[in-house]
């Protein structure tokens, strides 16, 4: 006797039931607008740009920016999700670069000096900005504007003053070269590959790591984190550090891509990172965001960025197109986040 139970036909979902469920799910995640607004950007230019767009010096004029503002925007990003945000990575940068050419270039001395005193610039100035936070409770916009003008002085300063000049040269040797500014196949920056290291890093401490969970609850509530025993000073500090040195990783291989640093070489990436960020689903207010949704943001950015030369479009209308993605991607963010938390509360019923 057969004394098998079996459920009814209807308790067992079917295929189509379980696609609908999975589409649903993905459609809740916080990079599903950015996935969606990535595709859209790309077939749109590969459709007006053609067979140039499409070719490797298409990808590589796109890849080559994401890479470089990709690697400031994944500590950006962090620190947005905790509730924090940093604008003196437009300083750091072009700081650790001079640092890098003066030392290596103006005194002759080793590079390993120059490039180590190069990304402790970037960390000096992190742990500056995250103990100014910690201890006088001031916005952390305030703080790293602050800190952002006065290591621009610093910089323009001490380049004047050793220089002579608001810029200084460089000529790297093959070794240095290869590892932080080489052009592979004559098109792809070395900086691509750096880049890719740092989102498989940023994913574990994020995704996989106790850590994450400690920098979503600082940005949910930094008052409740705390009271639970996340240690949100020291965490507030390491994410400006991190913030730092990725900003001055930036700026010690642009001396090796370019072979000179000047003073003002940074500040585009102030608000192209935080475009960056905002595009790839990460919240304004905090507590919600993810690193994967940072990389499909970045690329965004790029190919528009990068795009509009390949088409008859004006290259002016970039930055409309642009500015026009930010909007668009904050009311999506907004309308994500609305389906995820009504979901969130269908099941607890």
């Amino acid at each position: 006797m057969n004394t098998t139970n079996s459920l009814p036909v209807s308790s067992v979902p079917s295929g189509g039931e379980n696609i609908r469920a999975t589409i649903g799910q993905l459609s809740r995640r916080p990079e599903a607008g950015s996935l969606l607004g990535l595709i859209a950007v790309f077939v749109f230019f590969a459709m007006i740009g053609g067979s140039v767009f499409l070719s490797s010096a298409g990808y590589a004029s796109w890849l080559n920016i994401a890479a470089e503002i990709g690697l400031v925007a994944l500590p950006v990003g962090l620190l947005m999700i905790a509730g924090e945000m940093d604008l003196s990575i437009g300083a750091i940068i072009p700081a650790a670069s001079l640092t890098v050419a003066i030392i290596s270039g103006h005194y002759g001395l080793p590079e390993s000096v120059g490039i180590s005193a190069g990304l402790g610039v970037g960390l000096l100035v992190g742990f500056f900005n995250g103990f100014i936070v910690n201890r006088t409770g001031v916005p952390s916009l305030i703080v790293t504007i602050g800190s952002m003008f006065g290591v621009m002085g610093l910089t323009l300063g001490f380049t004047v003053l050793i220089a002579g000049s608001t810029g200084v040269s460089l000529v790297p040797s093959p070794t240095a070269k290869a590892v932080l500014g080489e052009f592979i196949g004559g098109m792809f920056q070395v900086t691509i590959f750096w880049w890719v290291l740092f989102v498989a890093g940023f994913f574990y401490l994020l995704h996989i790591s106790p850590v994450g969970n400690w920098i979503f609850a600082l940005g949910g509530d930094k008052v409740s984190a705390r009271n639970a025993g996340i240690p949100t000073e020291r965490l507030t500090v390491g994410l400006y550090m991190l913030s730092g040195f990725s900003a001055a990783f930036v700026g010690v291989s642009q001396v090796f891509v370019y072979q000179s640093a000047q003073v003002l070489a940074g500040q585009s990436f102030i608000f192209n990172s935080i475009m960056c960020v905002v595009i790839g689903g990460v919240l304004l207010t905090g507590g919600a965001g993810s690193v994967v949704g940072i990389v499909f943001g970045t690329l965004t950015f790029a190919i528009v960025n990068q795009g509009v030369y390949f088409t008859g479009i004006d290259p002016n209308l970039g930055s409309v197109i642009i500015g026009a993605l930010l909007l668009l991607a904050v009311m999506m963010n907004d309308r994500f986040r609305l389906m995820a938390m009504s979901y969130a509360a269908k099941k607890k019923r």
